[in-house]
C-alpha cells in the first residue's frame, strides 16, 4: 500500500513539474503566418550560404521543450545550428494545425512531434527527420543530434567533398 501511494505521489509531481515548465514555453506562434515567416527564412538562407532547420511542434509539447532546451544550451550544439541553419519554428496545434505546409512537405506529423525538416536555400526539402531517433532517455544524445545537424550542412551535400 505504500509503495502504491508512493508511486502515485511520484507520478503526480513528475506530472506537475512537466506542467510548470511547460507553462513558461512560448516558443511557437499558432497565430504567425507560418508560409511567410518559412519564405522569410529561404531567402534568408539563400543569402548566408545556409540550410532552413524547421523544428515543428507546439508549446504543449514536452519533447518540443526538451530539444529546444537541449540545443540551445549545448553550447557547441548550439554553435554548429547557428553557423549552418537559419531556424524556424512551425506551430502544431489546436489553434492552428498549419496542414497545408505539412501537406506541401509530405506530413511529417506522422512521426509525431518535434520532427524536423531541412531545406536548401531555394526551399527544396532536403530531409524529414524523426525526433526519436535523436532520443536517449528523458533527453537527447549529444553525438546523435550533433550527427544529424553536421549530416544536412551544405558544406556536406557539397559534391566537391567526394571527389575521387
Amino acid at each position: 500500500m505504500k509503495k502504491s501511494i508512493l508511486l502515485l505521489l511520484l507520478i503526480v509531481t513528475t506530472t506537475v513539474t512537466q506542467a510548470q515548465d511547460l507553462s513558461k514555453f512560448n516558443l511557437y506562434k499558432p497565430e504567425e503566418n507560418a508560409e511567410k515567416e518559412i519564405a522569410k527564412a529561404i531567402k534568408e538562407a539563400k543569402a548566408e550560404g545556409k540550410h532552413v532547420f524547421i523544428q515543428i511542434g507546439g508549446n504543449w509539447c514536452i519533447w518540443c521543450m526538451r530539444f529546444n532546451n537541449f540545443v540551445t544550451e549545448n553550447k557547441s550544439i548550439d554553435s554548429l545550428v547557428k553557423a549552418n541553419y537559419v531556424e524556424y519554428h512551425l506551430n502544431w496545434s489546436k489553434e492552428n494545425t498549419n496542414s497545408k505546409i505539412l501537406a506541401k512537405y509530405g506530413f511529417p506529423q506522422r512521426f509525431g512531434f518535434p520532427v524536423f525538416l531541412i531545406l536548401d536555400g531555394k526551399g527544396k526539402l532536403l530531409h524529414t527527420q524523426n525526433s526519436g531517433y535523436l532520443e536517449s532517455g528523458k533527453s537527447y544524445d549529444e553525438e546523435k543530434v550533433k550527427g544529424f545537424f553536421l549530416d544536412w550542412t551544405r558544406g556536406a551535400l557539397d559534391p566537391a567533398q567526394y571527389k575521387e
